[in-house]
């Protein structure tokens, strides 16, 4: 059986594309890489937002930085094009980001900027998880 290629958040495989300009590489991640096709993803900067870039939370069905510019229309935006790519690439998985507000999965920073984490979807895998992408 082939083996389907997998989403997989940039920032996870070393990329410095993070609101901070920075990674997040995984070890994990990376070693899966090796027997793996991992297809890297930013949603944010898909979404047409710069590296560097203020940090963003989500509330609610909304984005907004830390100086309160409603950003949900590029991290929408963002994950529509991830979408995009995961269909056209025949994608069935994704391993995104935790906490992300674009890629969190089950668990996300509440929106206060105060570092406390709540059950929730960030933008892109609330979309993913919604729509059969396969």
């Amino acid at each position: 059986m082939k083996k389907h290629p997998k989403i997989c958040s940039a920032c996870l495989l070393g990329t410095n594309c993070r609101y901070d300009g920075r990674n997040k590489t995984s070890h994990a991640v990376i070693n899966l890489s090796k027997k793996e096709i991992l297809i890297p993803v930013c949603p944010e900067q898909l979404g047409g937002l710069a590296t560097p870039r203020e940090p963003a939370e989500q509330t609610d069905q909304e984005v907004f930085t830390q100086s309160g510019k409603d950003v949900t229309a590029d991290f929408v935006k963002g994950a529509k094009e991830v979408l995009k790519l995961a269909k056209l690439l025949g994608v069935k998985e994704a391993i995104l980001k935790q906490k992300s507000p674009s890629c969190g999965s089950g668990m996300i920073y509440d929106g206060t900027f105060s570092g406390r984490i709540i059950k929730g979807n960030g933008v892109t895998a609330k979309l993913l998880k919604k729509t059969e992408f396969g």
